[in-house]
């Protein structure tokens, strides 16, 4: 963009500003934070592995994952990636599912696999309620946690997709952690979540990210997260070479295969929300709308707040309402932040 281009950018943002008051130079340092450092968890439910890289199996992650609780790791003293031979399920008679890696744990689905899932509405968990899709529990949290080459490619359940982690109903956090390389369908409509893909959360409460990071991710939309009616507060936290791969948008324009838009977050419902602050997205891309965001809400009640961010050089090949950025919504609101 020309000089002229981001001064435009740049009073834009400041006409949509909040109280609060700009920054000069629109830049933000240190947007995003590392994951801290490893720690042990103060209280365990069930601890996967005896003290060596050996004793961590896929088997012992799936059967923990299974029983529910505090999940933590005894995997030696140093970095360890374990191979995921199965997709680990949450069943939904656990209240909460805490999976905490203390920094030195990685989950790989081996480019084949699904790494973790929760649905809320599949009888084969456990179908607990009559609103399968608005209850609080189970709550799923992840800390301290690499996924790394998760695919979802082929999945079908409520339409697939999240290579990483799927989850419909619920809760879900994301904390001090990294996803890397995930992938799902490389075509269709509002198909999404190379990393993460969501569905419902019970109360309408946002999915919570914090200072976590996702790279390379891979897929049709949303190729870091994806979600249909579901809104999200992220901090500090970091979406780098994330690529939206479909063509043809939502609804597909016809002879075409539809998707490629939000090459790291794709959003669609009615009254949701994004809140970023505190955070930095680069270098991702959408062959149709929304390099860094698209965020759809159809019946125009959904806001979006950036807080302190910096969104830099997320191309979008199709359509855009800011540079990296298509919107449809109630308002924006932009401050300390440079979109560009």
């Amino acid at each position: 963009m020309s000089r002229a281009g981001v001064l435009a950018a740049t009073l834009v943002a400041a006409v949509v500003a909040s109280a609060a008051p700009a920054m000069a130079s629109g830049f933000v340092t240190g947007a995003a934070h590392p994951p801290q450092p490893a720690m042990k968890s103060a209280r365990a439910d069930t601890v996967v592995g005896t003290g060596t890289p050996g004793s961590c199996t896929s088997r012992a992650v799936v059967r923990a994952v299974a029983r529910g609780g505090v999940i933590a790791f005894d995997c030696g003293p140093e970095p360890v990636t374990i191979e995921m031979r199965r997709t680990a399920k949450v069943v939904n008679t656990s209240a909460r599912v805490v999976l905490d890696g203390g920094g030195l744990v990685t989950l790989s689905g081996q480019g084949q696999r699904r790494i973790l899932y929760v649905n809320t509405c599949d009888r084969a968990q456990v179908w607990t309620t009559s609103h399968c899709d608005d209850q609080a529990e189970p709550e799923l949290v992840v800390r301290r946690m690499r996924f790394v080459d998760g695919n979802a490619t082929g999945e079908t359940t409520d339409g697939g997709g999240g290579g990483a982690i799927f989850v419909r109903g619920g809760r879900l956090r994301i904390v001090d952690s990294e996803f890397v390389g995930n992938r799902c369908d490389r075509t269709g409509p509002d198909l999404g979540g190379g990393a993460v893909r969501v569905l419902d959360q019970h109360r309408d409460r946002p999915v919570v990210v914090r200072r976590s990071s996702f790279v390379g991710g891979r897929c049709s939309n949303g190729s870091a997260l994806s979600s249909i009616g579901v809104s999200w507060r992220i901090v500090s936290s970091t979406f780098t070479d994330n690529r939206a791969l479909g063509r043809g948008a939502n609804p597909s324009r016809p002879g075409t295969p539809g998707g490629g838009s939000g090459g790291a977050i794709y959003m669609d419902g009615n009254a949701i929300r994004l809140e970023l602050e505190d955070s930095t997205l680069t270098g991702n891309h959408a062959r149709e709308g929304g390099g860094a965001i698209f965020f759809v809400s159809n019946d125009r009640s959904g806001t979006l707040t950036i807080r302190g961010s910096r969104l830099t050089d997320n191309p979008s090949d199709g359509f855009e309402t800011l540079p990296g950025i298509f919107f449809l919504g109630a308002s924006r609101t932009i401050t300390d932040s440079v979109v560009r």
